[in-house]
């Protein structure tokens, strides 16, 4: 498809999508950056709910670079275990806040190749930090929804690599609706493109996408 066919089926998509979700926020619960940051490590392979639902408690306990290092690993294991790969994340979590201490005094760095050097955090994550703390928008954040969509629609030709996808999607989505766009796809992706079961007759956008319209 040309890249101004798919110019304007992005533009029509984000113009109902628009009318369905008003101004889409983080569906992550956070009330400062080092929180948002926790939360989208520990969203890998896991639903924001559930997220939530562990953050809620385990942010009365410990919210900060220097309460992690001084946590036992197997300690923040049992407080996330219900992520999923909580191994892995915890030991990224307590690495990362170490690298926040030592080199950034504890706060959260805005610049791009800062944050995808932290352990944990690759382009995604960056680009949802980025987005959601100071509205910065160098990216397009593609999670499991935004790929799967983006591939259904036809915005991307049978792409799997988040990294290529999002090199596209920046070819074909104004830069202005870079982190809207994100968070449409997302929550269409929870409410009506539900992977093992789309609700295609029911999707807003179906007329613009090549799986609903062909089905």
């Amino acid at each position: 498809m040309p890249k101004t066919d798919k110019t304007n089926k992005v533009k029509n998509i984000l113009i109902e999508l628009n009318k369905k979700f008003g101004t889409p926020k983080c569906a992550l619960d956070y009330s400062t950056p080092f929180e948002l940051l926790v939360s989208v490590i520990l969203s890998a392979q896991c639903t924001d709910i559930r997220v939530n639902m562990v953050t809620k408690e385990m942010f009365k306990k410990v919210n900060t670079p220097a309460g992690f290092v001084n946590m036992p690993i197997e300690e923040i294991e049992n407080l996330i275990k219900s992520t999923g790969f909580f191994r892995n994340k915890a030991k990224n979590i307590k690495l990362c806040s170490t690298q926040l201490l030592e080199k950034y005094d504890g706060q959260i760095p805005k610049e791009m190749d800062n944050l995808i050097e932290l352990a944990g955090v690759g382009r995604k994550t960056a680009n949802v930090v980025r987005g959601e703390i100071w509205g910065i928008a160098d990216g397009i954040t593609v999670d499991t929804h935004v790929k799967r969509l983006s591939n259904l629609i036809g915005l991307v030709d049978n792409l799997d690599d988040p990294t290529k996808i999002e090199q596209e999607l920046m070819k074909i989505v104004p830069q202005k609706d870079w982190i809207n766009f994100s968070h449409c796809l997302i929550l269409q992706g929870r409410d009506k493109c539900i992977a093992r079961r789309p609700k295609c007759d029911e999707c807003e956008i179906n007329k613009y996408c090549n799986f609903g319209s062909n089905k």
